[in-house]
């Protein structure tokens, strides 16, 4: 499929997604919103894809923001609507995905584009790239999960912080603070997060897809996370892949997946 915002390929069983819009600093509009949720459903229906990156392009920004040009006239009901449309169409569809899905954070990562970065699975960021959530300096509060995503990640404390404040932190602090998982030179960025999908690879795709849904069954008001994982942990028994995986254990080689 052509896309207009994005630039999708496939590599090694790994997908790349690259948010397109260099002199937008990759800003977030509902017509990319609208790709990104089509370039995700299609990599993960297909079998051949075993994990995402996403990134954005140029070096100076992963996304650094919504654009705001797109609803700066809305009234609340059109902001609610926003607001729900993006994280059903997008940010809860990237988080729920059964691939696995790492951002590569090369640049700024603010507002919906720090949003973005917190609904994928892992986060890696370069170590020139700042992060943030400055919604109230325009009037607002983060509307794609940022208020439930970021305390999650870094405490309620460090979370409040960040968002009453609408600064930036830099890869260092982000680090400390539990929001990326790794750091990586800019130019050594995409390469790590291949490596690290890489050994993501070589475990059982079925079973990463149940650990996704019982993690995230933890942090759903009114789900029994302990619940749903017995319930996964039962299902896994009746895949090909938990027969490929304890054959291959018993026969002491490695599972080929």
């Amino acid at each position: 499929m052509a896309y207009r915002n994005i630039i999708v390929e496939t590599e090694n069983r790994i997908g790349i997604i690259e948010i397109n819009r260099p002199k937008k600093l990759n800003a977030l509009n509902q017509d990319t919103i609208a790709e990104l949720h089509q370039a995700f459903d299609q990599l993960d229906k297909d079998s051949e894809t075993r994990a995402i990156i996403i990134t954005g392009s140029g070096e100076k920004a992963f996304v650094a923001g919504a654009d705001i040009s797109e609803f700066a006239d809305f009234g609340p009901d059109k902001g609610r609507e926003l607001s729900l449309q993006g994280q059903q169409k997008l940010f809860d569809f990237i988080e729920n995905l059964g691939t696995p899905v790492i951002a590569a954070i090369n640049g700024f990562a603010l507002g919906g584009g720090l949003e973005l970065a917190m609904a994928c699975h892992i986060r890696v960021a370069s170590n020139s790239a700042r992060m943030g959530l400055p919604e109230v300096s325009l009037g607002l509060i983060p509307g794609y999960g940022g208020t439930q995503r970021l305390p999650q990640l870094v405490g309620k404390g460090k979370a409040f912080e960040m968002i009453m404040t609408a600064g930036m932190i830099g890869s260092e602090d982000a680090l400390k603070s539990g929001l990326v998982n790794h750091l990586a030179e800019p130019d050594d960025l995409i390469e790590f997060c291949y490596q690290l999908a890489e050994k993501i690879l070589a475990n059982s795709s079925q079973a990463i897809k149940a650990a996704i849904g019982a993690v995230n069954a933890g942090f759903k008001e009114g789900t029994d996370g302990f619940k749903k994982e017995i319930e996964l942990f039962g299902s896994c028994f009746g895949t090909e892949d938990f027969e490929e995986g304890t054959t291959a254990f018993l026969e002491k080689r490695k599972p080929n997946f």
